[in-house]
């Protein structure tokens, strides 16, 4: 199965492909969408939709997941972090692709068995639970393979692997 692991984001939205078969996770690739400070939202969200299409395309993910909001620190943050993640359902939804959600709380639960657990703790578990090379250093990247490894967890635990 191959799973599209999504941190959403105005600024930088983190994304991840993961093929996973039993409990075997590889990372096919990763990357971010970084969209520029200096266009209107308008013009950063259409950019988001693009290029998630765009990876949607090279890749052909059967699934995604995608980070839930349900609180922030940030007040001036969260509206716009909706609006790109509105942004990235829409465009999964027009591609008939299967969307799962889980809260930072949930994906650190399940990838450290802490709900509470730090970035490094969350960063370690993520190298240890998949195969590749180099892991990406960028925090909204990272954060995407832990919550696309969150989902094939998910299906394990669920029986769909």
């Amino acid at each position: 199965m191959r799973i599209l692991g999504i941190d959403p984001g105005l600024a930088i939205v983190g994304y991840s492909i993961i093929d996973t078969e039993k409990e075997e996770n590889i990372l096919i690739s990763s990357g971010s969408i970084q969209t520029d400070k200096s266009k209107t939202d308008a013009e950063r969200l259409f950019e988001i939709e693009t290029d998630m299409q765009t990876i949607i395309d090279k890749f052909q993910p059967d699934e995604a997941s995608i980070e839930k909001l349900f609180y922030f620190k940030n007040q001036k943050t969260i509206i716009p972090v909706a609006e790109a993640r509105g942004v990235i359902l829409s465009v999964l939804q027009k591609n008939s692709i299967k969307i799962s959600e889980f809260t930072p709380m949930e994906v650190k639960q399940m990838m450290t068995g802490y709900g509470r657990a730090s970035k490094d703790e969350v960063a370690r578990a993520v190298r240890m639970s998949v195969k590749y090379e180099k892991l990406p250093k960028l925090d909204d990247t990272l954060d995407s393979i832990a919550i696309a490894l969150c989902h094939s967890r998910n299906n394990m635990i669920l029986g769909r692997i």
